[in-house]
C-alpha cells in the first residue's frame, strides 16, 4: 500500500492549524474572562472563576500577566491570586498523584513537588545541579577499599564541612525547614529533610544509606548488605551495620542509642524504628512536618491544603 506524502503533509498542517486556531480561540475566551474577574455579582465570578480553572495551567500566563487590567482593584488582585493558587495546586495534585503511582517513587522528585507548593515557580534543577556538585566532590575521595565508616566520614566532611548543612535548632519547626529548595539555599534543614539529601547523595555513590522513622527524629541506616556483623558477637536483628544521625553533623550511633531513645518517649519498640522505611512514608513525615509547622503559626488554609496531599500519599 502506498502512502500519499502530499495527504499526509496536507493532514499535518491541517492538524497544526486547528491546534493553532484552538489556542488562539482559548486566549479569547480567557482574556475574556479574565476581565470579569472583579465582577460585582458572586454568580458571574463563580462562573468565570471555574471556567478559567476549567483552562488549567494554559491559563496561567494570562493570569500572571493580568495585574495590568486593574493593578489598583485590590478585589481583582485577590481573586486572580486565588485562582493562580488554585490552578497550581489541582496541578500539583496531579503530580503527586503520578507519583504516588510510579514504580520507582523517586525520593527527590517527590520533595520537589513538595516544594512546589510553597514555592511554585522555583527553579527544579538547581535542586539536582546542588546534589550533583555534592555527589561529584564526594566520589572524587571515594573508593572500594574504604570501610563503611571511611566513606560516611567522608560525605560528613563534603556534606556537613564542606558545604555547611547542618541542623537548624533555632527555627526547627520552620516550615521552611521542609522545603528542599529553601535547605539547599539556606544550608539548613530539620532531621528529615538533611537525611533526604543525605541518602539521595549515598545512594547515587552506591553507598546503602536509608531513611529511619524514628518518632520524633528521623535517622539513617547504613545496610550491612554483605552481612559483616554476623561474624562479630552483636546481633542483627535489623540487617543494619550502624544508624548515622544527620542533625548531628552525621554522628553514628547504635541499636541501643535508639533504645533509650524509645524508652525515653515511653513507647514500646517496633521493627520499624530500627527498619529503613518506604520513600511513600518520608514523604508523608515531610507533609505532617509542614502541617504541624503551619498548625503553631496558625495558617490553617495551608493546614488544610497539606493534609489533603498527604491524604494521597
Amino acid at each position: 500500500m502506498s502512502i500519499d506524502k502530499e495527504n499526509v503533509n496536507h493532514l499535518f498542517y491541517a492538524t497544526i492549524n486547528c491546534k493553532f486556531a484552538t489556542q488562539m480561540s482559548d486566549k479569547v475566551s480567557i482574556d475574556a474572562l479574565i476581565r470579569l474577574v472583579d465582577d460585582p455579582d458572586e454568580q458571574v465570578f463563580v462562573h468565570v472563576r471555574d471556567q478559567l480553572l476549567n483552562f488549567g495551567t494554559f491559563a496561567l500566563p494570562f493570569l500572571q500577566n493580568s495585574y495590568d487590567i486593574l493593578e489598583s482593584d485590590l478585589i481583582f488582585q485577590s481573586r486572580i491570586e486565588q485562582i493562580i493558587h488554585d490552578i497550581q495546586f489541582e496541578a500539583l495534585k496531579n503530580r503527586l498523584e503520578i507519583w504516588v503511582n510510579s514504580e520507582d517513587k523517586d525520593l527527590i522528585e517527590a520533595a520537589i513537588i513538595v516544594a512546589k507548593y510553597q514555592y511554585p515557580n522555583f527553579d527544579e534543577s538547581l535542586v539536582f545541579k546542588a546534589i550533583d556538585q555534592l555527589i561529584n566532590d564526594c566520589w572524587l575521595e571515594l573508593n572500594n577499599r574504604q570501610t563503611a565508616f571511611e566513606k560516611v566520614k567522608i560525605i560528613n566532611k563534603i556534606f556537613f564541612d564542606f558545604h555547611g548543612f547542618k541542623g537548624d535548632t533555632v527555627n526547627y519547626s520552620s516550615p521552611l525547614n521542609s522545603y528542599i529548595n529553601a535547605v539547599i539555599e539556606s544550608r539548613s534543614g530539620n532531621p528529615l529533610s538533611l537525611s533526604i539529601l543525605y541518602s539521595v547523595l549515598a545512594q547515587a555513590l552506591n553507598i546503602p544509606i536509608y531513611g529511619v522513622n524514628l518518632p520524633n527524629h528521623f535517622i539513617l541506616a547504613y545496610m550491612d548488605e554483605y552481612g559483616s556483623r554476623n561474624y562479630s558477637d552483636k546481633k542483627n536483628d535489623y540487617g543494619v551495620l550502624f544508624y548515622i544521625n544527620p542533625f548531628s553533623k552525621g554522628t553514628l550511633i547504635d541499636e541501643n542509642s535508639i533504645q533509650k531513645f524509645i524508652v525515653e518517649l515511653n513507647l514500646n519498640p517496633q521493627r520499624s524504628f530500627f527498619e529503613p522505611c518506604s520513600n511513600s512514608t518520608i514523604i508523608s513525615r515531610m507533609l505532617t512536618n509542614l502541617i504541624a509547622g503551619y498548625e503553631q503559626i496558625g495558617n490553617q488554609e495551608k493546614v488544610d491544603e497539606l493534609s489533603i496531599l498527604r491524604s494521597m500519599v
